[in-house]
């Protein structure tokens, strides 16, 4: 069971970038990036191939930057070029199939076994102590801590409070002489680096990294999103920015009682998709329930 428990925690530390990614991207700038999935297994890809050749610190600074490049290039087609902001994700993620690989060298995977990690880095200076064993659930803490006191700063900002109304009002925006355009860039360049920064946090904690890392990320964060949306619906920015890193925990915790269902591996996915849309369609069906019992009632007296 303590396994168990400290598996969840780990992957729902390092997922909670993604899902702070999403935050930024879906919540606050109302874009859905679908070039996630791609992105994430960017950073994976460059941040195992830089640790290899120069280091675990190194490859965070490489992974978040690649990622930065990602979400400055998904910007630009829809900023510069006019390209739907679905289309212009499905573009670029397909394009990273073929950078992934570019970048792992034509191979599909890429083992770390023999290659120090941040998380190696830690064990190595935890020895001895109480919290040994516990390296990856501190590297991941820390980063998201972290993250979260960035976003909490950033947001508060001038800037941040021009990204944030940009999603709120586009037209008011762009009436207030703020560019718009300029706030998207930005914003998806912040997701995309926190994004990749997932991912290569999952590759070295994982000791490998393979083409097909990012599968179905997009939809994992996705539902975390959404179930700290449902916990904390309303409050102050760090409390919604808490409340994201919440949800993440939380889905991995469903995700693991699943497994521990003895549930087919191949139904761990539809698992995720209802999630998602249980909690997309929850507030719908709570505005809904009254008028429902109203017309029951009706009925009844009829």
């Amino acid at each position: 069971m303590s396994n168990l428990l400290s598996s969840v925690i780990e992957l729902g530390l390092i997922n909670a970038l993604t899902v702070l990614a999403l935050f930024v991207s879906y919540r606050v700038l109302d874009i859905c990036d679908l070039s996630t999935d791609g992105c994430f297994t960017l950073g994976g890809a460059v941040g195992a191939v830089v640790a290899i050749s120069f280091g675990p610190c190194l490859s965070l600074l490489a992974a978040v930057g690649a990622g930065m490049l990602c979400g400055l290039v998904t910007s630009l087609l829809q900023t510069k070029l006019g390209v739907n902001s679905l289309l212009a994700g499905i573009a670029v993620n397909t394009a990273l199939y073929s950078v992934n690989i570019a970048v792992m060298k034509g191979s599909a995977l890429i083992n770390l076994n023999k290659v120090t990690t941040v998380f190696s880095l830690t064990r190595q200076a935890l020895i001895n102590t109480p919290l040994a064993g516990c390296q990856t659930i501190i590297v991941a803490l820390i980063t998201v801590i972290l993250a979260v006191a960035f976003l909490n700063f950033f947001l508060r900002t001038r800037l941040g409070l021009a990204l944030r109304a940009t999603g709120d009002n586009h037209q008011m925006v762009e009436n207030s002489s703020i560019d718009p355009h300029r706030m998207k860039i930005i914003g998806l360049i912040i997701s995309g680096g926190l994004t990749a920064l997932s991912g290569c946090l999952l590759a070295q904690s994982q000791k490998s990294v393979n083409i097909d890392i990012g599968s179905g990320i997009l939809t994992v964060a996705l539902a975390s999103l959404l179930i700290g949306r449902i916990f904390f619906p309303r409050g102050k920015l760090i409390v919604q920015l808490v409340g994201s890193v919440a949800g993440s925990l939380l889905f991995r915790f469903i995700y693991a009682l699943a497994l521990k269902l003895n549930m087919p591996a191949y139904m761990l996915k539809l698992v995720s998709s209802s999630i998602v849309l249980l909690a997309i369609s929850l507030p719908y069906l709570q505005t809904q329930y009254p008028l429902f019992i109203r017309r029951l009632r009706q009925n009844r007296r009829a």
